[in-house]
């Protein structure tokens, strides 16, 4: 059961991340209107995403069963 939760989260987040990162982009994408300042810091915005979506794929390649770690690495522990 737990399994299939994780799986269910984990889309989920990486979902969540992939419409931030969209709506981040084309929000950065606009042009600066110096009667309205930017609350949000949208270039911030699709970074973070783009973290998130990142360890969204890691943690999918660990459901699978690839280990991923410093201790896993060919290089060894540097």
């Amino acid at each position: 059961m737990s399994h299939t939760l994780d799986w269910i989260l984990t889309l989920t987040g990486l979902a969540l991340s992939i419409g931030l990162f969209v709506l981040a982009n084309a929000r950065a994408g606009r042009p600066a209107d110096p009667l309205r300042p930017r609350w949000i810091p949208w270039k911030l915005m699709i970074v973070l995403s783009a973290f998130l979506i990142v360890l969204a794929i890691v943690h999918m390649a660990n459901l699978l069963g690839l280990e991923t770690g410093p201790d896993k690495s060919p290089f060894g522990r540097l």
